[in-house]
């Protein structure tokens, strides 16, 4: 009886700790980043897929910890995307820690969304939620559940492509519906 008692308790305090806010998994969601590499991923506008890889552009893109990380030391712009095109309705979802002085861009059908620190409800060394939803020739992007941001898609189909820019960011948990 004591044994099944104390399992009850642990079993409830777990159950009122703060769950982590991630996006993996996900009825019909399947991942778009494996964490261990760059499968399904090549440099922007290059069909040099970087399958196998755990760096691109010198090291300026590395897969850490399971997560795509951005090395802010490296300087210039720099682009991956995925070898998939997207050109129906599609939900992409992600998490992402901007670091300091992040300034970095997500594209997907003619859109894009920059990532600073000034987006509303977003903090440094934070782990947040993105979504980009695109239904017909509608896009929205939300930040942390909320709608961000909504207008037009420009293009027919695209890959999904992740912009180096400035500042640090890491991004993990990509996953696609379509």
């Amino acid at each position: 009886m004591r044994v099944l008692s104390g399992f009850l308790f642990l079993v409830g305090i777990a159950l009122l700790l703060p769950m982590p806010r991630s996006t993996a998994g996900g009825k019909d969601f399947k991942p778009l980043f494996n964490g261990k590499n760059f499968d399904g991923w090549q440099a922007k506008g290059k069909k040099d897929a970087l399958e196998g890889k755990t760096e691109a552009f010198g090291g300026r893109f590395k897969v850490k910890d399971g997560s795509i990380l951005i090395d802010y030391t490296m300087k210039g712009d720099s682009y991956i995307e995925t070898v998939k095109e997207f050109g129906k309705d599609v939900h992409i979802k992600f998490d992402f820690k901007p670091g300091e002085a992040c300034n970095n861009d997500f594209f997907l059908r003619g859109s894009k969304f920059d990532i600073t620190l000034k987006l509303k409800g977003v903090k440094e060394n934070d782990w947040n939620t993105l979504e980009i939803i695109v239904t017909g020739d509608k896009i929205e992007h939300k930040l942390n559940g909320e709608s961000a941001r909504k207008g037009d898609v420009k293009g027919k189909a695209s890959p999904f492509m992740i912009r180096a820019e400035f500042g640090v960011i890491e991004v993990k948990n990509i996953h696609v519906k379509e």
